[in-house]
């Protein structure tokens, strides 16, 4: 029992290292993608924060959704991952900057009073004062002014988010019910959202039509992830494991035996007759000829 756990802990220590390597040599190719798309996170919220100073609280709207909902209301070492680590939140973070781009220039064309209850009148959250120096702006005073602030409504952050990782949970995972629970989760939060008042429901409603067609635009844009399951013998990046190394000797040699050199071009039907392999089954009747002669 000492010996199989042994055993078992070693290969599982291979394997992460294997995984490991194989993420480093990716990100040291695609870092400056991932900085950039982290970094736009930082001016999302920049930009989020200085829409406050515009923000000058006034009357509530009328929204349907707050008649409707009043206050009260795969992992990183298992065989079966499919697609590099740093591959896919490259294509994540794509979708999130493009998103959130369309975000900012919407809501600092026209910045509608906040309907949550700090943003209101009278309160001293709703309104900013003047800077005193570049530093406070660039600071966001985190956490206060990311929870506490105001003006940046069309369209919600928080679908942004959540619709970006469904849709590509929906496109790259496997499992049925989570892709399943993960809509009705998406849908309970923006009814939730509506609810507590972050939100108009106009904000959520251009959100998921935003989102939705945001990610499948620049989807058609980017290069498909390679799936590691149908280039793992083609990738010099990918290590076999015993099994899959196994497999594919055993293909090589069927295909020796049956006379096909393994290239897909090669359709050709072969024959063996008197121990030399024909092409086809033409040269099989025109040898048959040639012997009854």
């Amino acid at each position: 029992m000492t010996l199989y756990i042994a055993r078992e802990a070693s290969k599982l220590w291979r394997r992460i290292c294997m995984e490991t390597k194989v993420e480093l040599s990716l990100l040291a190719e695609k870092w400056k993608l991932l900085l950039a798309g982290v970094f736009f996170q930082y001016l999302h919220g920049l930009a989020a924060r200085g829409v406050h100073y515009f923000h000058r609280p006034g009357p509530t709207l009328q929204d349907v959704g707050f008649f409707l909902f009043p206050w009260t209301f795969h992992p990183f070492i298992f065989q079966s991952k499919r697609f590099h680590t740093v591959l896919l939140w490259c294509r994540v973070l794509a979708f999130l900057v493009a998103s959130q781009l369309l975000r900012i220039i919407t809501f600092y064309s026209t910045q509608l009073p906040g309907p949550n209850y700090h943003c209101r009148e009278g309160s001293k959250l709703a309104r900013l004062p003047r800077p005193d120096n570049a530093l406070e702006v660039l600071l966001i005073n985190f956490p206060r002014g990311v929870l506490y602030g105001c003006g940046d409504l069309i369209f919600s952050s928080h679908m942004i988010f959540t619709l970006v990782f469904v849709r590509t949970y929906q496109k790259y995972g496997t499992q049925r019910s989570t892709k399943q629970l993960a809509w009705l989760i998406a849908v309970i939060q923006s009814l939730l959202i509506i609810a507590s008042r972050k939100h108009y429901t106009v904000d959520i409603i251009v959100a998921w039509y935003t989102v939705n067609l945001v990610v499948f635009f620049v989807d058609q844009k980017l290069p498909e992830l390679p799936d590691r399951t149908n280039a793992s013998s083609s990738s010099p990046l990918l290590p076999l494991s015993t099994k899959d190394k196994e497999s594919k000797t055993k293909e090589e040699n069927h295909k020796l035996l049956n006379g096909n050199s393994g290239d897909a071009t090669d359709w050709r039907q072969r024959t063996q007759v008197n121990g030399k392999i024909l092409e086809d089954g033409n040269a099989v009747r025109a040898d048959s000829a040639m012997n009854a002669n």
